[in-house]
C-alpha cells in the first residue's frame, strides 16, 4: 500500500528487542504525547529476545493497513530492517540523523523507520520519528524507482 503522506489517523506500529526497549518506551510516550494512537508489539522489558519475533508483527500491522506506518528499534537496526524488509508491503529504512529520515520518506517513501539504539541518542530518535511523520513522498522521479523495489 503506498501513500503521498503517511496516516496519522491510524496507529502508529511500534516494536523492538531488549536492546531497544527503552527507546521503545519512550518513543511511545512521546508520540502519545503528541496525541497520536500507538500499538505496542513488544518487547515489554529487557530480557534477552529475538528481535523478529517483533518485527514481522509490526510490519504485517504497517502491510495490511491497521497501522499508518512503523518504528523498530534494535542495538544496530539491521537486524529488524532485514526482517521488515521480506515483507512485500515494506520500505523499512535504517536512520541515524533527521536527513537520512527525510530521504528514507521525500525519495524512497519508507514505511517503516528502523532505529539503531546504540549508535543514536534519544533526542535523535523522537527527532526522526519526527521528520519521519511530516515528510511526505515526492513521488514523481521516485516513483518509478519505488515501484521497481518490488520482487514478483
Amino acid at each position: 500500500m503506498q501513500h503521498n503522506t503517511l496516516d496519522t489517523s491510524l496507529p502508529i506500529a511500534i516494536g523492538s528487542d531488549h536492546a531497544g526497549f527503552e527507546y521503545k518506551e519512550e518513543i511511545i510516550s512521546y508520540l502519545e504525547a503528541k496525541g497520536l494512537k500507538v500499538k505496542d508489539f513488544g518487547t515489554h522489558s529487557k530480557d534477552s529476545v529475538d528481535y523478529p519475533d517483533y518485527a514481522h508483527p509490526v510490519s504485517f500491522a504497517v502491510e495490511r493497513g491497521e497501522a499508518g506506518f512503523g518504528v523498530l528499534i534494535c542495538g544496530s537496526a539491521n537486524g529488524v530492517a532485514i526482517t521488515a524488509n521480506k515483507h512485500q508491503g515494506i520500505r523499512a529504512a535504517i536512520c541515524w540523523g533527521e536527513e537520512l529520515a527525510r530521504l528514507a520518506r521525500s525519495h524512497n517513501n519508507a514505511n517503516v523507520l528502523c532505529v539503531p539504539a546504540r549508535f543514536v541518542d534519544m533526542a535523535v530518535a523522537n527527532q526522526m520519528v519526527d521528520v519521519f511523520l511530516s515528510t511526505p513522498f515526492e513521488g514523481g522521479r521516485h516513483q518509478n524507482r519505488v515501484t521497481k523495489m518490488v520482487c514478483l
